[in-house]
């Protein structure tokens, strides 16, 4: 009998459920399709069993859809009644007041709701958004007075300056900001991501961007005690690139609070960053000058040198004049420091310069052999200084002697990024040696490679190998154009492209052809001709956009006009291309990432076609 009591149970359980998620399913099919007078009746049913909002919120609608005013009204006061502390609900009746044409009733929900609301932040604040959400503004500002007369402990900027950015007044937005910053100055990166996301800073002529300077100068003169007003400036300037502005400023504010420079050498870093090199030398020049008991001296002397090194390498448009200049510094820094584990970059970043722009290799050797033997180096320093003087040798035609290098490297560094780059290198030292078979093994070991950088260099070259090696039965093709590679990284630019002009006239249906083309516009970048580099990355994709070197062009293309040209539209043009054509790419994450910065894209989720 007992058995029997709960099997009848279950099943009536069971039919109540199915009964139900069938009243579900139909509620949602006549609603879906704005047959409201049934949905209606589906509705009100699973509202009487079960008082959710959800349910309460479709059964409204439906009333409303149907006309049904009368039943609304009653519905609403019913659920305000149940629920006394849902505002919601009560917006949601004087917006029904509205939608039927009774203003005054409306009103006057609208007064009762402003009248009991406590002064408690929270409910302020839900009370402000709810409003927002139905775009009335005028009854969320009233809000807000009201909160401030109730709560005048708590700040409500932020939801004055959300209230004033809907409603177009961008001056009052950016009064609220600064006004909270003083209030709260550990606010101070929140405000700054509050503003970029809401106002355009990148025009020095813009009207938000005059509006913010003007207010920060105003502040910063009424009360020159308060130093967060001139850092809100400082990055002002940043965020417009206006390098030379934000570094006047820092100074005077370091100099103003008896700074140690700190602030001077973020901002060296950040024109490093975006490559203007001048004002960069200025904030390390500056750091220089507060004297070598300042923490930051030797970060200074170093920075500075490595802007001139940095700007030298990639511009590589410079004059005989700037290139000993440049050497000076470097020989008097390292006069005033000395040869230590600390300034190890210094000394390679010395003999690179001497060897590959100089034309001075046999001093750079002569430098880096010197560095090697300096007591309580790293093991990765001394790598380092190795691969370096490797890269030397193949310049200066000792190809072998850089094998040894790389070799050593190899051995000592089998499981890290160094120890591949310098397997890779050897292994294009038997390449250019006509070694294809035995180069083409160690580049097919790379493919697994932790760096993807030499990992896709590899692959790329054992590719090339693949399509082309044989091709002839002498292996008279490709041997010269391994040669014209190894003269190109020996600077040897003409007797390559010679040797290149060979192969395309004596095998003009060679395969190599776009290799070809690659290995030129390369040769173009490394002597600094931007625009003949271009001509021929174009003629790859032109020419060549099936082939393995299509990819490759695009980037450098896109890298070339943004960084070197600085004409980002064209970049942003590359870019895209890249992204949509060459969906697969190694180059694809990197390319996405530029074209939502170029574009200056608030959420990096949006979609870059």
């Amino acid at each position: 009998m007992r058995n029997l009591i709960i099997f009848n149970f279950l099943l009536r359980s069971f039919i109540l459920s199915a009964q139900s998620e069938t009243d579900i399913q139909l509620a949602q099919h006549y609603f879906i399709n704005g047959e409201f007078d049934k949905a209606t009746s589906y509705y009100e049913k699973l509202y009487s069993s079960q008082s959710t909002k959800i349910y309460f919120t479709r059964y409204l609608e439906c009333l409303v859809q149907i006309k049904d005013f009368k039943t609304a009204e009653k519905t609403i006061k019913k659920y305000i009644s149940q629920n006394k502390n849902d505002m919601e609900i009560q917006v949601v009746l004087g917006q029904f007041y509205e939608d039927i044409d009774e203003p005054q009733k409306s009103a006057k929900v609208y007064e009762e709701l402003l009248s009991v609301v406590s002064a408690d932040p929270g409910e302020i604040i839900n009370l402000f958004q709810l409003f927002v959400g139905k775009r009335k503004f005028d009854l969320a500002k009233k809000v807000l007075d009201k909160g401030k007369k109730i709560a005048p402990y708590y700040p409500f900027n932020f939801q004055y300056a959300d209230l004033y950015s809907l409603t177009g007044n961008n001056r009052l937005m950016i009064e609220e900001y600064i006004n909270y910053l003083i209030l709260q100055p550990t606010m101070f990166e929140s405000i700054q991501n509050a503003i970029s996301s809401r106002i355009d800073l990148s025009k020095s002529d813009g009207k938000d961007y005059l509006i913010l300077k003007e207010i920060l100068l105003q502040k910063i003169q009424a009360d020159n005690t308060t130093f967060i007003y001139s850092e809100m400036l400082i990055w002002l300037f940043v965020q417009n690139k206006n390098f030379s502005s934000a570094f006047t400023q820092v100074v005077a504010l370091d100099k103003r609070i008896q700074g140690d420079g700190s602030r001077v050498l973020d901002l060296g870093n950040i024109c490093l960053e975006n490559k203007s090199y001048d004002i960069a030398r200025n904030c390390f020049n500056y750091i220089i000058t507060l004297g070598s008991d300042n923490q930051y001296y030797i970060d200074g002397q170093k920075l500075l040198l490595n802007s001139r090194f940095t700007e030298l390498t990639t511009n590589r448009a410079f004059s005989q004049v700037e290139i000993d200049a440049t050497l000076a510094d470097y020989s008097s820094v390292i006069a005033r420091l000395g040869k230590t584990k600390f300034t190890i970059g210094i000394l390679n970043e010395q003999a690179h310069i001497l060897a590959f722009y100089a034309g001075r290799a046999a001093e750079a050797i002569v430098i880096l052999q010197d560095a090697i033997l300096v007591q309580s180096l790293t093991d990765i320093q001394r790598a380092q200084l190795k691969m370096q003087l490797a890269d030397i040798e193949v310049l200066k035609g000792d190809i072998w002697e850089a094998s040894l290098l790389y070799m050593q490297i190899d051995k000592d560094f089998k499981f890290e990024a160094i120890g591949d780059e310098a397997k890779y290198k050897n292994a294009r030292i038997f390449y250019f040696d006509g070694e294809f078979d035995f180069a083409q093994s160690q580049l097919n070991i790379l493919k697994e490679s932790t760096s993807k950088i030499i990992a896709n260099d590899a692959m790329n070259l054992s590719v090339s190998i693949t399509e082309n090696f044989g091709l002839d039965s002498n292996y008279t093709a490709m041997t010269w154009f391994s040669s014209a590679e190894l003269l190109i990284e020996q600077h040897k630019y003409l007797e390559a492209f010679t040797l290149f002009d060979s192969i395309q006239l004596n095998y003009p249906l060679h395969s190599l052809a776009d290799d070809i083309l690659y290995r030129k516009a390369k040769a173009m970048e490394m002597q600094g001709k931007w625009a003949e580099s271009c001509l021929l990355y174009e003629d790859i994709i032109k020419f060549y956009s099936k082939d393995i070197f299509a990819d490759d062009a695009l980037f450098r293309l896109g890298d070339i006009y943004e960084q070197i040209l600085l004409e980002k539209d064209k970049a942003l043009e590359y870019y895209k291309k890249l992204a949509i054509d060459y969906k697969g790419s190694f180059y694809g994450a990197e390319t996405i990432k530029r074209i939502r910065i170029l574009r200056g894209d608030k959420n990096v989720e949006e979609d870059i076609y």
